[in-house]
């Protein structure tokens, strides 16, 4: 089984097997899967279901019936947007790409039912050096860090705060990138499953007409305190606000699942040859 119930492997074998059953419609024998993904040809079928069944072990997007192999449906897109639980976070960092550079605070937010409740905060020590600009940006410096958990030391209690829920950030895919990298530094070759939102790209979709999409702009706009901006618990709780009105302004444009809400944060309009 995978270290955690929302992490799926990053492996060759498994991606492998993953493509080869969505190109030929969800399911195949176990034989079949061998012969095309572990290229032994005309395996013996026992031999084949004990080869598939590892892989099975390691991702929860596997599952296998008598010797059928077939992917497990997410159902990430019909997610009821009212019912289900998010996660916003965010995350500082020691520079702007993973890698090289490493987490240096951990902030989040559930939201449940519109509100914004349980929090989780930590100072992370990134175990390499912290450069003087991001310092004098975050306020973070390597004295604050140099008695912090190293992000394996907080990844289980991380995980757990996230389970299964939807994770929200403001420009998700930098906050999501650098979750990913250091989850696959603590267990190798795994990443998080949690289906993710942007609300940089929503904001853009749902305000078109303010100044730009920063953090402090739509804040302003939804008349939200931030307070002590560039640090990772404050800008999260920030976040979480932004995303409730968002929410809330998703639904009454009659968009209620997460599927919806990704294809409109995403949707391009061209006028004007642009």
């Amino acid at each position: 089984m995978p270290p955690y119930p929302n992490l799926v492997s990053e492996s060759l074998l498994i991606n492998l097997t993953i493509d080869f059953l969505i190109s030929i419609g969800g399911s195949a024998s176990a034989v079949n899967v061998v012969d095309y993904v572990m290229k032994i040809r005309k395996p013996e079928p026992r031999l084949a279901k004990l080869l598939v069944s590892d892989l099975i072990d390691r991702d929860p997007r596997l599952a296998m019936t008598d010797d059928l192999v077939k992917l497990v449906e997410a159902n990430h897109e019909r997610i009821n947007l009212g019912e289900t639980e998010f996660v916003v976070f965010d995350l500082e960092t020691t520079g702007a790409k993973a890698p090289p550079c490493r987490i240096t605070e951990i902030g989040a937010y559930r939201v449940t039912n519109g509100k914004v409740a349980e929090e989780f905060h930590t100072l992370i020590n990134p175990e390499t050096s912290i450069p003087p600009f991001i310092t004098s940006l975050t306020g973070i410096s390597e004295a604050m860090v140099e008695d912090a958990p190293a992000f394996r030391d907080v990844a289980s209690s991380f995980l757990e705060f996230i389970g299964n829920s939807v994770l929200v950030a403001h420009n998700a895919h930098f906050d999501m990138s650098f979750l990913n990298h250091e989850i696959g530094r603590v267990y190798e070759d795994y990443r998080v499953w949690n289906p993710s939102l942007c609300t940089v790209q929503l904001s853009r979709k749902l305000l078109p007409n303010i100044e730009n999409h920063k953090l402090n702009t739509v804040a302003n706009y939804f008349s939200i305190e931030l307070l002590n901006h560039h640090r990772a618990g404050d800008d999260a709780k920030a976040t979480a606000h932004i995303f409730v009105n968002l929410l809330n302004d998703l639904r009454t444009r009659g968009i209620n699942d997460l599927g919806s809400a990704r294809r409109f944060s995403i949707r391009k309009h061209y006028a004007h040859g642009k």
